[in-house]
């Protein structure tokens, strides 16, 4: 069996390329779990349950250590009639920050 090297460049592209999808799956459902944990102590209703990537860039952790870092939107509610958006900052599978409207959590 014979490889080339554009066949073994296809495949390492694949691979990286799946490894970041099933990645950015997992960050994505621990901003939602994030900002439902929060909802819950904090009285508010995260709509639709999901988070939509609003930013993408590369940081670096408190340890010097490059990683990906994310910037979720998400839609919430106060009292069921509302709707407000909010945002939530993770730096690899670490949540950063939550921001409900203008309050800090």
């Amino acid at each position: 069996m014979l490889f080339t090297i554009e066949g073994l460049l296809g495949v390492i592209l694949f691979c990286v390329t799946a490894i970041y999808f099933l990645n950015a799956t997992k960050v994505r459902e621990f901003a939602i779990d994030a900002v439902t944990f929060e909802g819950k102590k904090g009285n508010f209703q995260l709509l639709d349950q999901s988070v939509h990537l609003n930013k993408l860039s590369l940081s670096r952790d408190s340890n010097g250590r490059w990683k990906i870092w994310r910037q979720y939107r998400f839609d919430y509610s106060l009292e069921g009639d509302d709707r407000r958006q909010g945002y939530v900052i993770m730096l690899g599978n670490t949540r950063q920050t939550i921001v409900f409207a203008e309050r800090l959590v």
